[in-house]
């Protein structure tokens, strides 16, 4: 009996994942909007009663569609942010000696082990001293993980513009959403608490007219951080997507030539707004 519903839910398996992959070809053939049951289950050779028990409605299709590309680029810059910990953890390993430098063998050797290469999916563990308190360590990792989600949005052009572009007509996120869709933001947030913690931030001015909404803004989303960091952090956060939008949507067509470089410098920047040591250059 076990066998047998092993068997039907892998098949179940499949068929979602058929049915979540040709709604992708819909998606980069005719947008969001025009996404349709009906001929996603025409595509797949299925009546369409039976794709309504796979997903009751258009909405819970899209949702899944959504859920999907958050969680993809959530792995992208969470994979992306373990790496830039492990590179600078191995640059500062004991008895390696920086660029350019000689080994001092009269020295012993120091006994902290590197940062673990494990994360949770929400909250990206922190790194160890070693791996980030050198000037631009922090600073390294924020642009390691903008450019990571650079990447991935150069690389699922019609994936990014449903989680990031136009508002699909009669369409409305549930809550499911919101997790997968703060994954991004929350390892942007661990190199900045990452960086309070071991070398300082060098906080920015906050007016005092924005004072109560960086006061309700720390609290609500890192209570570990002063207000004068958090709002420049959500406006960082906000310009990142902007850029990328410009880039993917065509804003940037005869306009910046050298995309990469362009989006290093400002997202380099945006580090230094949100007081990221080694942020200006």
């Amino acid at each position: 009996m076990s066998a047998i519903r092993g068997a039907r839910e892998r098949a179940r398996i499949e068929v979602t994942a058929a049915i979540k992959d040709e709604a992708r070809k819909q998606l980069a053939a005719e947008g969001a909007a025009k996404l349709s049951l009906r001929a996603v289950a025409r595509e797949l050779g299925m009546v369409s009663s039976a794709l309504y028990r796979y997903f009751p409605s258009r909405d819970e299709l899209l949702t899944a569609l959504i859920v999907d590309a958050y969680d993809s680029v959530g792995e992208a810059a969470e994979h992306a942010h373990r790496t830039a910990v492990e590179e600078t953890a191995e640059a500062d390993a004991p008895g390696r000696p920086a660029a350019g430098k000689s080994p001092a063998p009269e020295r012993p050797a120091a006994t902290e082990p590197p940062a673990s290469a494990s994360a949770s999916a929400s909250t990206p563990a922190p790194a160890s001293a070693s791996a980030s308190a050198r000037p631009g360590g922090h600073l390294a990792r924020w642009v390691a993980v903008a450019c990571a989600v650079r990447e991935w949005a150069l690389a699922h052009p019609h994936e990014y513009a449903l989680i990031y572009g136009s508002p699909v007509p009669g369409y409305t996120a549930p809550q499911a959403t919101i997790g997968p869709a703060s994954r991004v933001p929350y390892v942007l947030m661990a190199v900045v608490e990452d960086a309070q913690r071991q070398e300082g931030l060098a906080l920015p001015p906050l007016a005092e007219e924005l004072r109560p909404e960086a006061e309700r803004l720390a609290a609500d989303l890192a209570p570990g951080l002063p207000p004068a960091v958090v709002a420049p952090f959500v406006a960082a956060w906000a310009q990142l997507f902007g850029l990328l939008s410009f880039e993917l949507f065509g804003q940037f067509n005869h306009v910046v030539e050298e995309r990469e470089v362009f989006f290093r410098q400002a997202v380099t920047e945006l580090a230094r707004t949100v007081g990221l040591l080694g942020g200006r250059k």
